[in-house]
């Protein structure tokens, strides 16, 4: 076949079956990114005789004679194209793995085209920004700005002209001889022990290398998380175990020396199962007599509990003039990051173990490998490129242990890279909650008892669920001052998909109820919302409480919770034009976060100083859309008397950074920008050539997020509109405002998803029936409303420079606030999300 790629020929023929998009990475255009292979990403775009297409469904055998461009193509580095300039100085990308897409299908674009984005872009998804900044780019809209100090300033992303071109490095973007690939079976059952697997046949298929069952696997018990504190997860997972516990677990792995062979291979393999009685339920799974999903290690399902109470409940409630009590629900969303998990590894010419993997956890993930396989820390690496999207769900390890052990079998290079189907039924999700509030008050306002029972579905495995259920349980009433509180709370497992660290960490599914339920105990004491907030929250000076083991090292150390509240209020006072006939209404929500998780987490960075005037940052945090490597630069910069281009940043690779725990818990600005700071200055005060600062996480202060909707409801269909979307954010000194506006920004967006249309669905079996993008219903840009985003004007006594973080807690005051809006439009409340139009219409049925 002889094609044209990027002006130069290629005559190599494709493989039966090929598409473009395999066939493009392996001639090295490793721009063209895999966020789906069902065309329903946009991330694979490139134009065939210049028109885009989505390569991941284009055959291959087609481009026969046609000329293909793809991002390399566009434009370089140095001499970037139009709309390459354009995202650059709009900065329309976060993480940048769907930019490639998004900036070949507006290259493509006409006048007309241009005028109409909903529906222009609606083939293009992305994750991280909101869609804001994309339609600031298409517009032309220059947002960057560096004039004045670098802290403060509307600083892009140092790796930002890579992004735009295609050049920026992901997991997979290199060429590694001799790779082998590895695939995986998976469980057909819920619960079942595995009696055999023959590997006979498969073992016959060309290129077949090694085949691993459980027998092959240590017998040691980790967990998937990965936290500082190895003791805070519980260990209750194997790399391959003779006992699978959901549907979608992996059985056996084949490394062979292509994919198609590998999946054949996992075709042949024939496993004799025992089924096991399995639990779907979580609250059958409370029941005493409810099958084990974890029988061998506990005597019941509760993998973690709390059973707190501060005051007198009861005297709480008979105080009050009037008490509300509901039960609300949030489902199983994922994370949907563009760049799915997956690592690859290898043995260097010394015999250490390589990984590299797409990982907020470098470090982490080093020390549960080594663990695994009783290697010294010092005989693995393991690094990061740039992260396509975390979100918390790479703050597991669910690819690296199975990829060791083939290497070390092996001694071969292998590569695991996850399908889009298998990130739904064999990653993780956002754990479902189902809480019960129960709150009451007199009619002066005073908040005098708060009740929450919660139950938190971890799944097949305990991976974060106990520290989830912690977490949800403590910001979400701490931020309001209440002499009465009960918490009752359990973490149980189920014979179904993990859940796992995502964005809130707990916080967005118990705030979902709490402020549910205050808004409609406002509406009790004919009280209005934003004022019976006002008299209730937590104030400058205040103790943090909440039930259960009281936290010493957090604090209130900047407040600007008032100036959100007040931003809330302001909001009511304009209009918005709805449909004719469309129900209105507006409801606004608050919610406060801490900076960093308890217990430590710990980062250390290096500047060292080199001769041509530039300066090395070394610095461990992992980059993904955080914008955290901006941050550290500016820091640095400021710090250091230069600007951010003569800082040279290392990280993310344990052989050449220091110990960072990882980019999770909204702690890459003040713990690792708190580590930077103390280098800066180390260096200064030694007057030599490096410093070394270091930072353990403690003490730590709060954040405050408050998120306003008007919104629109058609009486007819159930359809919702959102009219006005309005965030106000107490994130201390704003260290970089272009930035900070696409954290929240990129927050509420994800947020909105998970309140409208994201669900990840189980059948009565436990088997996960959302298993592509289509199905899952991602937000696009026609679906997601600009957020107006501003900021209290506070400086932090603890966080770098005054800063708080800011990754995290956007996302978590956005489902109880358009509940509100929602509830206040056709005056039904509606207590579990998403809210879909038929579910809308359904409580319309009710009223009207």
């Amino acid at each position: 076949m002889s094609v044209e790629i990027n002006g130069t020929a290629h005559e190599r023929a494709p493989r039966p079956g090929q598409c473009l998009r395999t066939y493009l990475r392996e001639e090295g255009c490793f721009g063209v990114k895999k966020g789906c292979d069902a065309g329903d990403c946009g991330a694979c775009t490139v134009h065939v005789d210049g028109e885009p297409v989505h390569s991941c469904v284009y055959p291959a055998f087609r481009a026969e004679g046609r000329s293909v461009t793809t991002i390399e193509g566009l434009g370089t580095p140095d001499a970037p194209h139009p709309v390459q300039k354009a995202f650059l100085e709009a900065q329309g990308f976060q993480c940048g793995f769907c930019t490639a897409g998004l900036i070949m299908t507006t290259a493509a674009l006409t006048d007309e085209q241009r005028s109409d984005l909903p529906r222009s872009l609606k083939g293009n998804l992305c994750r991280c920004t909101g869609y804001r900044a994309v339609g600031d780019a298409v517009a032309g809209k220059c947002n960057v700005r560096t004039s004045g100090p670098a802290v403060g300033s509307a600083l892009g992303a140092p790796a930002g002209p890579q992004v735009v071109t295609g050049t920026a490095r992901y997991t997979f973007d290199l060429d590694v001889p001799g790779l082998l690939h590895l695939k995986v079976l998976r469980s057909p059952h819920a619960h079942a022990r595995i009696v055999s697997v023959d590997t006979a046949e498969a073992s016959k298929v060309p290129g077949v290398e090694l085949i691993l069952t459980h027998k092959d696997s240590p017998d040691r018990l980790f967990s998937t998380a990965q936290h500082e504190n190895v003791a805070e997860d519980p260990a209750d997972t194997r790399v391959l175990d003779d006992v699978v516990r959901f549907i979608g677990q992996r059985v056996a792995a084949v490394i062979a020396s292509t994919e198609a062979a590998a999946e054949e291979a996992c075709r042949l393999l024939h496993v004799e199962y025992e089924p096991l009685p399995a639990v779907i339920d979580p609250v059958a799974a409370l029941a005493p007599d409810a099958p084990l999903v974890h029988g061998d290690k506990l005597d019941g399902n509760v993998v973690g509990e709390l059973h707190a109470s501060l005051g007198d409940l009861e005297a709480g409630l008979a105080e009050a003039d009037e008490v509300y009590e509901a039960t609300f629900r949030t489902a199983r969303v994922q994370h949907a990051a563009l760049e799915t998990h997956g690592s690859v590894g290898w043995l260097d010419d010394d015999g250490r173990l390589v990984i590299r993997s797409s990982t907020q956890t470098p470090f982490l993930t080093r020390r549960a490998v080594a663990s695994l396989y009783d290697l010294p820390l010092d005989r693995v690496r393991v690094l990061a490129g740039r992260v396509g999207g975390g979100f918390g769900g790479k703050q597991e390890m669910l690819t690296e242990d199975l990829v060791a052990l083939a290497v070390l079998r092996t001694g071969r290079p292998v590569k695991w890279e996850f399908t889009r189907s298998e990130q739904f039924y064999g990653a993780t999700t956002r754990h479902p909650f189902v809480v019960t509030v129960k709150v009451g008050a007199r009619r002066d306002g005073t908040l005098t008892a708060l009740q929450l029972q919660v139950l938190n579905n971890t799944g097949a495995y305990g991976n974060h669920g106990p520290s989830v259920m912690f977490h949800g349980c403590h910001e979400s009433v701490a931020v309001y001052k209440c002499a009465n509180m009960r918490t009752d709370a359990h973490t149980v497992y189920t014979n179904t998909v993990p859940a796992g660290a995502f964005r809130g960490y707990g916080l967005g599914q118990v705030t979902f109820a709490v402020e549910s339920a205050l808004d409609e105990l406002a509406r009790l004491i004919g009280m209005d919302p934003v004022t019976f907030r006002e008299l209730n929250v937590v104030r400058d000076g205040d103790d943090l409480t909440a039930p259960g083991d009281h936290v010493e090292d957090l604090g209130i150390a900047s407040y600007g919770l008032d100036q959100c509240l007040e931003r809330m209020r302001a909001c009511r006072d304009t209009t918005d034009e709805a449909p004719a006939g469309w129900l209105v209404g507006e409801g606004m929500a608050i919610a406060m976060i801490a900076a960093g998780p308890p217990g430590g987490h710990f980062a250390d960075a290096t500047i060292r100083a080199l001769d041509d005037g530039f300066y090395e940052l070394s610095v461990g945090t992992a980059e993904f859309g955080n914008g955290s490597t901006t941050v550290h630069a500016q820091i640095a910069a400021d710090e250091l008397g230069t600007t951010p281009g003569k800082i040279i940043i290392r990280q993310s690779d344990t052989d050449v950074v220091r110990h960072d725990t990882g980019a999770f818990a909204s702690t890459g600005v003040v713990v690792a920008g708190q580590a930077v700071l103390r280098a800066a200055r180390a260096l200064l005060a030694s007057g030599g050539k490096i410093g070394q600062g270091h930072f353990d996480g403690t003490p730590r202060s709060v954040a405050f997020n408050a998120q306003w909707f008007r919104v629109a409801v058609d009486p007819a269909t159930g359809e919702l509109r959102i009219l006005r979307s309005v965030h106000s954010a107490d994130a201390g000194t704003v260290m970089n405002p272009l930035q900070l506006r696409g954290q929240i920004e990129g927050g509420v967006a994800q947020a909105l998803g998970a309140t409208l249309s994201e669900h990840v669905d189980l059948d009565a079996t436990g088997k996960v029936t959302t298993t592509t993008f289509r199905q899952y219903h991602l937000p696009t840009y026609a679906d997601t409303p600009f957020t107006e985003v501003h900021f209290a004007d506070t400086t932090d006594a603890i966080g770098p420079l005054g800063a708080k973080s800011m990754s995290e807690s956007p996302y978590n005051p956005v489902s109880p606030a358009l509940a509100n809006a929602l509830r206040d439009a056709i005056g039904v409340r509606l207590t579990e999300i998403p809210f879909t139009a038929d579910r809308i219409w359904a409580a319309l049925r009710e009223v009207h």
